[in-house]
């Protein structure tokens, strides 16, 4: 090994444990910053969620009238037809 080679691999050796600090702080910067955008996500998608379903329309509801008399001839018929068989 050259003689740079061997300088730099003992200036890395006595500086290991400066070096793993750093590195681990990195790591748990990274980590927290992570878990923060992914907190904010979630909390952003349950209040939107929130917003969306617990909206409440203005006005009065709307009342819709459905015309049933042609189901109830029908059934009608049958029970007549099943009674006229028996």
């Amino acid at each position: 090994m050259s003689q740079k080679k061997v300088d730099r691999y003992k200036e890395e050796k006595a500086n290991r444990k400066k070096i793993m600090k750093r590195e681990k702080m990195q790591r748990k910067a990274a980590a927290l910053g992570a878990t923060v955008v992914s907190a904010a996500i979630v909390v952003w998608l349950g209040y939107s969620a929130f917003g969306y379903f617990s909206k409440q329309e203005d006005g009065a509801p709307i009342q819709t009238e459905v015309d049933l008399s042609a189901i109830t001839e029908y059934m009608n018929g049958l029970y007549t037809e099943d009674t006229a068989n028996q």
